[in-house]
């Protein structure tokens, strides 16, 4: 368990996360390095509607990423099905969990062995190295489910313990406020990075570049695996270059989200290529709000909490008349921390702030 000024650290970050203006599942990852502080586990996953209503996944460890297309697979679905009392093949199934966190044994049907003996744990859970599970289904306050979240421990670690169940059932109203998305879709986005993919226009791939190999995994997950056959939501976007008589073609870019930012895709005829026919490229952006980029430099300087929130405030542009208001503290105690702020720096003015965190 972690010390008393590592856990006040720690829900202090988890309490500005919610108080900013950024939110959605793009925030998981500096949730999960807020909780590590205050619960003892491996590491985290979070299950989530995708841009086409399907789950998405964001898991910490590559291991546990690799397991989720099995995850998926219909046997292995059925086998789930058989272990558990709750499952998780489509989004509407987040609502149907229980309320509040249930660990591995709350939601076994059988016993431990016997899920030893399971497919489900021997072709995902083994290879993944996830012997146990803390869980908690997270929704709106209309009863609409918002994400899955998950932390895990390898096979032969401590179970969690009651203190470690009630610390995750004391930040479920922060979890979901600040994944619950939709509420800062206006958030300015910032170009991140671009990569090119080719492929033939019945979607076989012919080539990618280095760029688009980081890019295509972050934005489809477990949909894409290098060599394999795009993901349905781009060979939905190849369809467009094809006309059909009588139907109003769309246009062949579209967009899609997720916990690594927002994706914008382009296609484009391109000449034929050798032994292939016609080819089409695939461009790939990937846009960062910039409340993240904002908190992930923030996170790194470990501010207290009052300068955090100030520094957040400040680069996003606000006065500090607007700041004292949003902060509910006086314009006076605004001037005080500004100044304190800018001391700990080494800033003079809110542009050096700005370069001081790199944006």
């Amino acid at each position: 368990m972690s010390t008393r000024r590592s856990t006040s650290r720690a829900l202090a970050s988890l309490h500005q996360m919610t108080c900013l203006d950024t939110g959605g599942p793009q925030l998981i990852q500096p949730l999960l390095q807020s909780m590590h502080q205050l619960i003892g586990f491996e590491s985290g996953g979070y299950f989530y509607p995708g841009g086409d209503g399907e789950l998405e996944a964001h898991m910490e460890d590559p291991g546990v990423a690799a397991s989720v297309p099995e995850h998926f697979d219909p046997c292995i679905l059925r086998s789930e099905s058989q272990m558990f009392h709750n499952t998780l093949r489509q989004s509407s199934d987040i609502a149907l969990h229980e309320y509040g966190p249930r660990t591995l044994s709350q939601m076994l049907r059988g016993t431990y062995p016997g899920l030893l003996r399971s497919d489900y744990y021997n072709v995902v859970m083994r290879p993944a190295g996830v012997g146990d599970w803390l869980c908690l289904a997270l929704r709106t306050q209309q009863g609409q489910g918002i994400g899955m979240l998950f932390l895990f421990r390898p096979a032969g670690a401590q179970a969690f313990q009651h203190a470690e169940v009630e610390a995750l059932a004391r930040l479920e109203g922060h979890l979901a406020r600040a994944l619950q998305p939709g509420a800062f879709d206006a958030d300015e986005r910032d170009a991140h990075r671009q990569g090119l993919l080719i492929a033939t226009l019945d979607a076989r791939p012919l080539w990618i570049c280095p760029e688009a190999e980081v890019l295509m995994p972050l934005a489809f997950g477990w949909r894409w695996r290098r060599g394999a056959e795009l993901p349905a939501a781009v060979k939905a976007l190849l369809q467009r270059l094809t006309p059909r008589p009588g139907v109003l073609p769309l246009p062949p870019y579209m967009d899609w989200c997720n916990a690594q930012g927002r994706f914008s895709l382009r296609a484009v005829r391109l000449a034929a290529a050798l032994g292939h026919g016609e080819a089409v490229g695939v461009y790939i952006t990937q846009h960062v709000a910039r409340g993240v980029r904002l908190m992930s430099a923030l996170n790194a300087l470990r501010l207290p909490q009052r300068q955090y929130e100030l520094a957040y405030w400040l680069a996003r542009g606000l006065s500090e008349s607007q700041i004292a208001q949003r902060m509910g503290i006086s314009l006076n105690t605004v001037v005080y921390h500004r100044r304190q702020l800018y001391n700990r720096l080494g800033a003079s003015h809110r542009i050096e702030l700005l370069t001081k965190l790199g944006l």
